[in-house]
């Protein structure tokens, strides 16, 4: 097979090709995902003048194969901003190409011009592949448990 991958940012073209990409990720951490309108959301969070969301897609000959979204936040504690990666993932054909790296390396270029001094994100434990590879990085574990508390009606009992 001859790859022509390149790594740029998201457009608003690639936005179907990304939800598609988000059921595949969440079905390779045996997560939950429910479309309910993202991409309109998404159109909002990565286009606004201040856009919320920052997001990069791996194409092979333009069909999307891979991507990562970033947002910055700030620490209390070290009053600091930080890149927190939301979301990296690739189609299984393209893992050990050298994709990830590119896109940690997008990652490291994006926070750095953000003012952002580091960046974090979290992987399930069972993600061997990717633990295995970010370790490979130079990245360390911090274990921590992750709470989800629901905002709306609902999620009060």
């Amino acid at each position: 097979m001859n790859h022509d991958i390149k790594v740029e940012p998201v457009e608003p073209g690639h936005l179907d090709a990304l939800l598609e990409l988000c059921r595949e990720h969440a079905a390779y951490e045996e997560a939950e995902f429910t479309e309910d309108g993202q991409v309109e959301r998404w159109r909002s969070a990565f286009f606004a003048e201040r856009p919320a969301l920052h997001g990069w897609v791996a194409t092979d000959n333009g069909t999307p194969c891979g991507f990562m979204t970033v947002t910055t936040d700030f620490a209390t504690w070290s009053a600091r901003r930080f890149a927190y990666l939301d979301c990296l993932y690739l189609q299984e054909p393209y893992r050990r190409l050298g994709l990830g790296r590119a896109f940690l390396e997008r990652l490291r270029e994006f926070a750095r011009d953000q003012g952002c001094e580091w960046a974090e994100w979290q992987t399930p434990p069972g993600n061997e592949l990717g633990i295995g590879f970010y370790r490979r990085m130079g990245a360390v574990g911090k274990p921590k448990l992750r709470f989800h508390y629901d905002t709306d009606e609902r999620g009060a009992s």
